[in-house]
């Protein structure tokens, strides 16, 4: 995949686009929130609006690497693993940690994206995409997710639409 200058997510479609500079383009099946979509902190829905990247965490881990409060925790999922902690929210492989560009909409007070840990980041392969299910996250297959991360770098902006 060629490096990625821009990435739209689409809440309706469950799809996020990656375009590359030659104007080629990189479709993936995701999960946004299971609430919908919103801004307010607690409110468990993905925000809506312009972001970027603000960092990239995780690079150089195995596939499947567990992450909690963006560490991994030395642990790789398996299904195993998923099925001895069944209520647990996964977070693997990769994390791209999204921050809000818009003042009052996603960055500042109860609607700061960065402050609500809203993320693109891989999910177990048994979660189905293409269905909102998150807890306001964007959820990627954990190959696509590496795939994604490894052509994008920080600053890239990220447009979430309904």
């Amino acid at each position: 995949m060629l490096p990625t200058e821009h990435i739209d997510i689409s809440l309706d479609r469950q799809q996020l686009i990656a375009y590359a500079a030659d104007g080629s383009e990189t479709t993936f099946a995701i999960s946004t929130a299971l609430n919908g979509a919103g801004e307010q902190n607690g409110s468990g829905c993905t925000p809506l609006g312009r972001h970027y990247i603000r960092a990239r965490i995780g690079e150089g881990e195995m596939p499947g690497a567990v992450f909690i409060g963006r560490r991994p925790t030395g642990e790789i999922y398996t299904p195993e693993l998923g099925k001895s902690s069944p209520n647990r929210d996964w977070i693997l492989s990769r994390i791209l940690w999204l921050c809000g560009l818009e003042p009052g909409v996603n960055r500042g007070g109860d609607v700061d994206s960065m402050r609500r840990y809203i993320y693109i980041h891989g999910t177990p392969d048994s979660e189905p995409m293409g269905v909102p299910l998150s807890h306001g996250c964007i959820r990627m297959r954990m190959d696509e997710v590496i795939v994604l991360f490894d052509s994008v770098g920080t600053g890239v902006s990220v447009d979430i639409n309904r």
